[in-house]
């Protein structure tokens, strides 16, 4: 068995490589990582340098794991500038690192996948020595894998890595026959509320047409991409997503993109794009021209409830932050990190830090679980 880096996923096969990731979490799959690379999304100039990270024996694959040469820390959504600031302030540089992500996806999943046939903790025991090895070689700071599954807490023991806690709000399907089934679990306060903002949706005018990225004409694209883009721009940010990025997304794996368009008098007044796992809902991005009452809220959860009630998906992953959705039905759970630094002086304290947040990010999920709107906490952790 043999592990290296390569630069480019075009270097693998997309039927190898998509036999073991599978296609049941989209942001993993051969389509995904080649249209971020394709648009100019990752790699020149953007500080998301390529480097995969294969398991090889002979000319078959084995293992995968998608990795970037990091020259900065945007577009991770677990922070790390407080530690590049430590190393700064101490005459050592942070940058380069490695980091094991989805580009700009905040959303849990595989990282290090193998092939069924294959013995995985002997793939884990050569990925670390590489790891370790490597960065010596290449003047790597750490190694920094985000958002793993909670089944993987166990599986990156093979270096001494620190693990961070955060939260995320997401929905669970208990089994439920339709929306008006799901919301007779609410206490009466929260399930008027949530009528309340539907009817409001309805006497502003508004309708929706949803549709599978395939689906999605040109044009439908470039207005999405319009909307998309003014959310960073509202910011003060750029969009670190372009159009290409998004069409050779639809052309090659569209069946698993879910488009909301809001349609008022004729025109589009906002849109919401979800990617669609094997038995989850993952709502990632939304924009408007202007501003209606519970738009957001309607474009981005309740469209995207009525379609995971309907196909039968267990969950609905709604991205980062957003403590306005618990009031909505989405739980607080863990997310983690893994993190290794190369030289211990700064492993330590980093440690002690994550220790100390650890103890604050319990409680505030716990304190938010107490918020959920339902006559019984059913928080599914």
């Amino acid at each position: 068995m043999q592990v290296k880096l390569i630069a480019s996923i075009t270097e693998t096969d997309c039927t190898d490589w998509n036999s073991i990731a599978g296609i049941g979490y989209p942001f993993l799959c051969h389509e995904f990582l080649s249209a971020l690379e394709e648009s100019g999304c990752v790699g020149g100039n953007t500080g998301w340098l390529p480097q995969y990270m294969v398991v090889m024996e002979g000319e078959v694959l084995l293992a995968i794991m998608p990795m970037y040469r990091k020259g900065h820390s945007a577009g991770e959504y677990v922070f790390d500038h407080a530690w590049a600031n430590f190393y700064h302030q101490n005459g050592v540089a942070y940058y380069p690192k490695w980091l094991t992500a989805i580009p700009f996806t905040p959303c849990q999943g595989p990282r290090l996948a193998c092939r069924a046939d294959v013995d995985s903790s002997v793939i884990k025991s050569l990925v670390f020595a590489f790891i370790s090895e490597q960065a010596e070689i290449e003047g790597i700071s750490s190694w920094h894998c985000l958002f793993p599954p909670p089944d993987q807490l166990d599986g990156f023991g093979g270096l001494a890595v620190n693990v961070r806690e955060g939260v995320q709000f997401q929905w669970f399907n208990r089994g439920y026959r339709d929306f008006d089934d799901f919301l007779d679990t609410m206490n009466a306060s929260k399930r008027k509320m949530v009528k309340r903002e539907r009817r409001k949706i309805d006497g502003q005018g508004i309708s929706f047409n949803v549709l599978a990225g395939d689906q999605v004409s040109d044009q439908q694209w470039q207005v999405f991409y319009h909307f998309y883009a003014l959310t960073y721009l509202k910011k003060g940010s750029k969009p670190y997503l372009n159009l290409a990025f998004f069409t050779a997304c639809a052309q090659t794996m569209g069946e698993q993109m879910l488009m909301v368009l809001a349609i008022k008098e004729g025109r589009y007044v906002g849109a919401a794009l979800s990617w669609v796992g094997n038995d989850t809902l993952y709502g990632r991005y939304w924009g408007c021209y202007e501003e209606y009452n519970f738009l957001h809220f309607e474009a981005c959860y309740y469209q995207g409830l009525d379609y995971c009630l309907a196909k039968g998906l267990q969950r609905f992953d709604s991205g980062a932050q957003g403590e306005h959705k618990i009031a909505r039905g989405f739980e607080p759970v863990s997310t983690y990190s893994f993190h290794w630094l190369k030289d211990r002086r700064f492993a330590a304290p980093i440690a002690d830090f994550l220790t100390r947040e650890q103890a604050s990010i319990r409680q505030y999920k716990n304190h938010a679980a107490q918020y959920l709107p339902f006559k019984t906490i059913t928080n599914k952790g």
